[in-house]
């Protein structure tokens, strides 16, 4: 295939999986930006396709793969990157007319795939580029990815042997980055990594300026940070650590947004020891108890396992004994499936499908009904929120319990001349399942 001379280099690009791999393409397409191509937004406009593929569940496994194969039949021409790419084998096997395969963030490689097989038409101009670079979220809110890789050793995830051992970012470039993001018009920052708890330790803790002030790399450094900048701060991924203690006072003051996005996985210490956990030990319970003492308005949100090897009628029930004392707002659940190269495969005591789909039913009624009733404590409350989309006159917003695209929404009715990307003070007047209707206050 060969282009017009008269136009630039055209590369599609699908991006798959979680907000991590959404970054990484957000590089790569700053990156290629710069250099003069322009992104299609079709296969059949697309000079190339690149993929950035997600392998961390067999069910991404194959969503990857669709979307390989979808692309080489409407275009022909894909390079693939991301997770799945670290098994190279997996992909060539299903997909052997792929140009080039390359692992989880490995920009300068996916860059030069693309030189190799559709050559820039000139030099970069960098001046081209707003400040932000290329971003695939809407204006107003934006992933900021603190670290690569994680040093944890979870039986069921391959994630490490996919992205490799933990890999901080300095802080003050971090900070850096967010503060041109807020410059350019975002609001809310979104702070992820595999494990941002545990930010900065494998740099031992590298110290680092910014706005005339010293900073550690770590993450109650990276928290008082960016509280600075005035936008919403949201944290993901953090680990029940004893030091995470420390960034409550932050929120109970709205400094950070008083949400935390931990993955508990299970209420049982034996299965947690199983799953090879980090913190497994620590009394979590206790934890969410003291947090919510000092900061009464947090959002917790989680993620679940149920039916892990080995996991007795005992053991889930235990879980559920927990979920009832925690009292989390919005939580996702799993069934456990095997993942090639996972340790938790050799356990013994696989837990049947159909028990599986058993305790996944009863486990998700169980969190409903939780969710359900802390909605319904927010009715009457007025709230700042955050609107995404307007339609029909209808705004679909956020509240500060709510983080794009996992948790639920604020649908404000008459909402006038409210747009997507503004703030907008609401009365919350209804609640269901999940969302929440206000009005103008």
């Amino acid at each position: 295939m060969r282009r017009p001379a008269e136009r630039a280099p055209r590369v599609g690009f699908v991006s798959l999986g979680c907000p991590k791999a959404l970054v990484d393409s957000e590089r790569i397409l700053t990156q290629l930006r710069a250099e003069g191509y322009e992104v299609a937004p079709t296969y059949e406009a697309a000079d190339i396709v690149v993929v950035n593929t997600c392998g961390f569940i067999d069910a991404a496994v194959d969503e990857s793969l669709d979307a390989i194969g979808e692309a080489l039949e409407h275009n022909g021409r894909v390079i693939v990157t991301g997770c799945l790419g670290a098994r190279p084998q997996r992909i060539l096997e299903r997909h052997p007319r792929v140009l080039k395969v390359t692992g989880p963030h490995a920009y300068e490689d996916v860059v030069g795939a693309v030189h190799q097989h559709l050559p820039p038409r000139h030099d970069p101009l960098f001046d081209l580029l707003p400040p932000q670079g290329v971003r695939l979220t809407p204006r107003h809110y934006a992933y900021l990815k603190i670290a690569e890789g994680c040093n944890n050793q979870c039986s069921f995830c391959i994630i490490p042997a996919m992205r490799g051992r933990l890999a901080s970012r300095r802080i003050d470039e971090v900070l850096r980055e967010a503060e041109r993001l807020v410059a350019a018009g975002v609001k809310e920052l979104l702070v992820i990594s595999q494990d941002t708890s545990a930010y900065g330790s494998d740099i031992r803790y590298a110290p680092g300026a910014w706005r005339g002030a010293s900073y550690q790399t770590r993450f109650i450094d990276l928290a008082r940070g960016l509280a600075e900048l005035g936008a919403w701060v949201r944290l993901h991924y953090v680990y029940p650590y004893p030091h995470v203690d420390e960034v409550i006072p932050l929120m109970a003051a709205r400094r950070v947004l008083p949400y935390l996005d931990v993955p508990f996985q299970h209420g049982s210490p034996a299965v947690l020891k199983r799953m090879r956990r980090p913190a497994h030990s620590e009394n979590t319970l206790k934890r969410i108890h003291a947090w919510r003492a000092q900061c009464p308005d947090l959002t917790i949100r989680s993620t679940f396992i149920v039916g892990f090897p080995g996991e007795t009628d005992g053991e889930f029930a235990q879980l559920l004994a927990w979920l009832d004392e925690a009292q989390l707002d919005r939580v996702g659940c799993f069934k456990y499936s095997p993942v090639e190269g996972a340790a938790a495969n050799a356990l013994p005591d696989h837990v049947a499908p159909q028990l599986q789909e058993e305790r996944y039913a009863r486990f998700m009624e169980r969190a409903a009904a939780i969710s359900r009733r802390r909605l319904a404590q927010r009715v009457g409350r007025h709230m700042r929120v955050l609107v995404d989309a307007v339609a029909d006159g209808t705004a679909t917003a956020r509240s500060e319990a709510d983080a794009p695209q996992i948790d639920g929404v604020v649908r404000i009715e008459d909402a006038g001349s409210v747009h997507a990307g503004d703030w907008a003070e609401v009365r919350i007047v209804a609640a269901d399942d999940y969302d929440l209707t206000g009005r103008l206050a």
